[in-house]
């Protein structure tokens, strides 16, 4: 595999508790072999004509390109929003080790 063959996404939720059952199901299911989740985001945002001010949780989520799909889909399928973030950003480089790592812990 190479480096550019692997994938971080960004997805945002409201509360621990859906970054937990987020992270659980995609670990679980060897979609991602690895979800970060970092309280304390702060998000200012334009929806439906208003500017909200709101609370989140970034789950930062460390899979393999050719998983995206499936994680959109299965992020989507759970996810309480109705127009939930879910950005993906590729990995230009990283530790050998643990791009081998990645790679055994997806599916």
């Amino acid at each position: 595999m190479k480096q550019e063959d692997f994938i971080m996404i960004m997805v945002t939720v409201g509360k621990e508790e859906e970054a937990t059952e987020i992270a659980r199901l995609l670990v679980g299911t060897k979609l991602a072999a690895c979800v970060n989740i970092v309280p304390g985001i702060r998000s200012i945002y334009r929806w439906k004509g208003e500017i909200c001010d709101d609370p989140e949780i970034l789950c930062i989520i460390k899979t393999r390109n050719v998983l995206l799909q499936q994680v959109m889909e299965a992020v989507k399928n759970i996810h309480s929003y109705e127009v939930p973030e879910i950005i993906s950003l590729r990995i230009d480089e990283g530790s050998d080790d643990y791009l081998q790592w990645l790679a055994t812990e997806t599916s």
